[in-house]
C-alpha cells in the first residue's frame, strides 16, 4: 500500500507530458495557419495568372 501511495504522489512524469501538449498545441495551430495562408495564396497567383493571360 505504501508503494502505491508514493506512485500516485509522483509527478515527475507530469511535467513532461503539459510539455508535449502544449508543443502538440502549437503544432496544431501552425499547420492550420499554414495552410489558410496556402489556400489564400493558390487563389492569389491563379487570379494574378489569369490577369496575365
Amino acid at each position: 500500500m505504501k508503494k502505491l501511495l508514493q506512485f500516485t504522489k509522483d509527478e515527475s512524469g507530469a511535467t513532461a507530458i503539459e510539455y508535449g501538449l502544449i508543443a502538440a498545441g502549437i503544432a496544431v495551430a501552425i499547420v492550420t495557419a499554414v495552410s489558410t495562408v496556402g489556400t489564400d495564396l493558390t487563389a492569389m497567383f491563379g487570379t494574378v495568372s489569369t490577369n496575365l493571360k
